[in-house]
């Protein structure tokens, strides 16, 4: 059945219908909300997401009319509260409430859809509840492969745990059930298909629109401006802007109708992170200690000179080869807290970090603002890409990548980034990018413009129309079909 056109119906009058199923924080999982866009705006289906609460997700799903969320109440986090004798017992019990509560809302509190499309992992419970309940209402089941569940939880537990074999029992076992399977990297395709026997189609993330450099006039207005006096968790709250006048930011400045980069501005430095520990977040704080020497070394500088007296010094107009750095890391996750007292901790004068949380809206405003991002996603399975990196690369955001197996068929070493394997080589590349900003750093700016050619050639609709739609079209048809002569009958 063609899903071209507007508001398509089938014979009994009812559109097409899909569910979408994340057993996690919706506002935190960008690609199945692209997947909802794309259910609703390309394959004219109504659509139903079911998930967790928590973050607020994009305004355009809030805003789309076809698409409708679903809000499961989450598992409480607070295990170490309870007696050390009920915690295993918890961790059984989580699953299976999670799988009840999962059956009751894809078979009873949303209409019947004609496909499910499931976010993989977790695993256990989702990839269980989700094939019984494409059994009971008669509809295809569709597995998008981010990542390995075992293998998640195998940082945890260690690989060789008898949980985690059972884990992946369950995964290999259900993921076999599936009607078709999407995945993120072709390393991982070859994976599914090798050592599975499962064929996935390779739908590469890719930036929606919304994701895009951010003009000038926003930076100073919607994103510059708070940022001084928020989250700060770092020494150094003068480097970054306490004595800014009225019509002036930490970037930027205003006279008259027009406004201006400052030349002696701060380099902007994005990190997102989970805080989890597949992201060593130890690295970037290693390598933001090590330039903040390196620079103090290449000038020369008394390690007794007092941080006000740098920052005095730039405000009155003198130029350094090597500018400050602000680090901007947003997400939420377990190791935050953790960091963040290690973060207070260091001693930098031309370096200072800021934490914050922003809202899905504001968060590409960020990403279309800063000068270089910085990624520290090392896999735990090896096979997939971080998404973090195409939203950067969105918004013609050069990045440094930590280097893993497959990061390549997404990172192009010296076209659109650069590779580490460790802080010293992460230090390396900050003090060769950074030299000369913001005017004189030839090696950033070719990065930038290898980053713009890259983010313009691709978007998400484009991708999900020429990988995605065929195959869930002919995942649906089936049903589509039987529908329709039921109809006739």
């Amino acid at each position: 059945m063609d899903f071209d056109g507007k508001n398509k119906e089938k014979k009994g009058g009812r559109r097409g219908r899909a569910c979408v199923v994340v057993l996690g924080d919706i506002g935190r999982s960008p690609r199945m909300q692209y997947h909802a866009l794309s259910l609703a705006n390309q394959a004219s289906l109504e659509v139903d997401i079911v998930a967790n609460g928590g973050s607020e997700p994009h305004t355009a799903l809030l805003a789309n009319p076809s698409i409708h969320i679903h809000t499961m109440k989450q598992w409480p986090t607070a295990r170490q509260s309870l007696p050390k004798i009920l915690q295993p017992i918890m961790l059984l019990l989580k699953p299976l409430v999670q799988f009840f509560m999962l059956l009751w809302f894809l078979c009873v509190k949303i209409p019947s859809p004609d496909i499910f499309i499931v976010q993989n992992p977790p695993s256990v419970p989702t990839l269980v509840a989700v094939k019984w309940a494409s059994w009971l209402r008669n509809s295809s089941f569709v597995i998008d492969w981010h990542n390995f569940g075992y293998t998640l939880l195998g940082l945890s537990l260690g690989r060789n745990s008898h949980f985690v074999s059972l884990y992946k029992w369950f995964e290999k076992r259900y993921g076999k059930m599936a009607d078709a399977s999407l995945c993120v990297t072709k390393a991982m395709q070859h994976e599914l298909a090798q050592n599975w026997g499962i064929n996935a189609t390779v739908l590469y993330d890719q930036p929606p629109d919304f994701f895009h450099p951010t003009s000038l006039e926003e930076r100073h207005k919607d994103f510059c401006q708070p940022l001084g006096v928020r989250d700060c968790v770092s020494n150094g709250t003068s480097l970054m802007g306490s004595h800014l006048l009225q019509n002036e930011t930490l970037f930027t400045t205003e006279v008259g109708s027009n406004i201006y980069l400052k030349p002696n501005r701060p380099a902007l430095v994005v990190s997102s992170t989970s805080w989890t520990p597949d992201e060593d977040f130890g690295i970037l704080l290693e390598a933001a200690l090590m330039y903040d020497r390196r620079v103090a070394a290449i000038l020369n500088e008394d390690d007794s000179i007092d941080e006000e007296v740098i920052r005095k010094e730039i405000s009155d107009g003198k130029q350094c080869l090597y500018p400050r750095l602000l680090f901007i890391i947003t997400g939420k996750g377990p190791e935050k807290e953790n960091y963040e007292a290690k973060i207070k901790k260091l001693k930098l004068k031309r370096v200072a970090f800021r934490t914050m949380w922003l809202a899905a809206d504001d968060y590409p405003l960020l990403l279309g603002s800063a000068d270089l991002g910085v990624c520290l996603h090392t896999s735990s399975s090896g096979l997939d890409l971080p998404m973090k990196v195409v939203d950067m690369f969105g918004c013609g955001l050069p990045v440094c990548a930590v280097s893993y197996s497959c990061i390549k068929e997404l990172v192009k070493v010296d076209k659109n980034g650069l590779l580490f394997s460790s802080s010293s080589e992460l230090a390396d590349e900050l003090l060769m990018l950074f030299k000369g900003f913001p005017d004189e750093c030839d090696s950033l700016k070719v990065l930038k413009n290898g980053t713009l050619e890259t983010g313009s050639s691709a978007r998400w609709a484009t991708e999900w129309e020429e990988h995605a739609k065929p195959l869930i079209t002919e995942a649906i048809n089936p049903i589509l079909t039987y529908v329709f002569y039921a109809a006739l009958a």
